[in-house]
């Protein structure tokens, strides 16, 4: 769901910046298929919000598991594409943080009850932990109450947003330039 908020920053980055929303349409991204499997692997592991049907805890750790490869295949064809390098680190900070917890991504008790969550076990992908290993990577941090159905984020999270929000408005054709120092003229020696 926080996908969705990083596309309308980037699009509001881009079109702040000069950039055109018609330059996302020219926009190759290569297997793209890989983008959709990824997805419906998730909603085939985790329906509980959409479909009527629930599968077992192995299968469910498989396709999610299966997804981020599916996503870390995407990623690695279309690194040319400005900000998915910052994506793709926030996904493997995730993703390392998935496989050193069992296939859960842990969330702190202390954010789960921050953001209103209550849940024992596990919850689609989530498991409440106090003491997970790679805690820098879980999700430790609550959405503002302000949030629509706000949730527990990780860093791994932020990256992905931010990432996808510079992904969005380099596409639009926005160039930030670097800021250039003055070159200083070389000091004059007496003599």
């Amino acid at each position: 769901m926080f996908l969705f908020p990083a596309v309308f920053i980037g699009l509001a980055i881009g079109l702040l910046l000069g950039g055109r929303v018609g330059r996302l349409a020219e926009v190759r991204l290569r297997a793209p298929w890989l983008f959709y499997v990824a997805i419906g692997m998730q909603i085939v592991a985790f329906p509980s919000l959409v479909l009527p049907w629930s599968v077992s805890e192995q299968l469910a750790i498989a396709l999610s598991v299966g997804s981020y490869f599916c996503l870390c295949a995407v990623l690695f064809l279309n690194i040319r594409l400005r900000g998915l390098a910052v994506a793709g680190l926030g996904m493997l900070m995730n993703l390392g943080a998935i496989l050193a917890n069992g296939g859960h991504m842990p969330a702190l008790p202390e954010a789960m009850r921050d953001a209103g969550l209550t849940f024992d076990g596990v919850h689609n992908n989530s498991v409440a932990s106090a003491d997970p290993n790679l805690a820098w990577f879980v999700d430790r941090f609550a959405a503002p109450g302000w949030v629509p159905m706000g949730n527990v984020y990780s860093i791994g999270d932020v990256l992905i947003g931010v990432g996808i929000a510079l992904t969005v408005a380099a596409a639009m054709g926005v160039r930030l330039r670097a800021v250039r120092r003055r070159e200083e003229a070389p000091p004059v020696l007496p003599g």
